[in-house]
């Protein structure tokens, strides 16, 4: 499996292009500010893209759409529509094939009620559900519940060795992996879900604690 990681502007976005090597079909998640930058190289490789995931709805992951769009001739797909050449639908358990790899579709509510992670090889895309070693930003109310759910019913049940791949270059490094973040990520490390709004709602004391940026 080939992924590269793009720096795509904006707010430190990343964007993301994956392909099955022996088909040469790949995909691409959250193109966002820079969809040029991504499908010039994906032509570059000789790889053909079959789809376009966005993480979620938010403005600075779907920006580039229309862009997106124009180049490739492909519907951005985001949670809740149908892909008009597979008829699948995107949705919590949604596979998307391609070539020798399957592409399955995790829903994630919290950040946004429609947030989506991204599974394909071992590899997962969290948008803005997880980032290397913070989470993404809720209410201190039910998205917050939400979202303490979604990470730990539908993401930390996945196997150590999956790398964690996110929407934004937030952390102390670019990419992780579930073990890691299960050991370091102070909002993974909270018994429970009031633990867990607890240290959402104090987050600037406890990085200044703990000397986070």
């Amino acid at each position: 499996m080939y992924l590269k990681q793009f720096r795509t502007g904006g707010d430190r976005n990343f964007g993301y292009l994956v392909a099955d090597e022996e088909s040469r079909e790949a995909f691409v998640v959250d193109p966002s500010n820079n969809p040029a930058l991504i499908v010039d190289h994906a032509r570059e490789k000789g790889f053909g893209i079959r789809y376009v995931f966005c993480t979620h709805g938010h403005s600075d992951h779907t920006n580039g759409n229309e862009e997106i769009a124009r180049l490739t001739g492909l519907v951005p797909l985001l949670f809740g529509s149908v892909c008009p050449v597979t008829a699948i639908k995107v949705q919590d358990g949604a596979v998307f094939p391609l070539g020798n790899l399957e592409v399955k579709v995790i829903h994630t509510p919290g950040h946004t009620p429609d947030s989506l992670c991204i599974y394909a090889g071992d590899a997962l895309f969290t948008g803005d559900t997880l980032f290397v070693g913070k989470v993404g930003g809720t209410d201190l109310g039910a998205q917050a519940e939400e979202e303490f759910r979604s990470l730990h019913e539908s993401i930390m049940v996945l196997p150590d060795s999956v790398r964690v791949f996110p929407g934004h270059d937030y952390g102390t490094s670019p990419n992780s992996t579930i073990g890691d973040e299960k050991k370091t990520n102070p909002f993974l490390l909270q018994p429970d879900i009031a633990a867990f709004i607890h240290l959402k709602k104090n987050w600037a004391a406890y990085k200044k604690e703990h000397g986070i940026a």
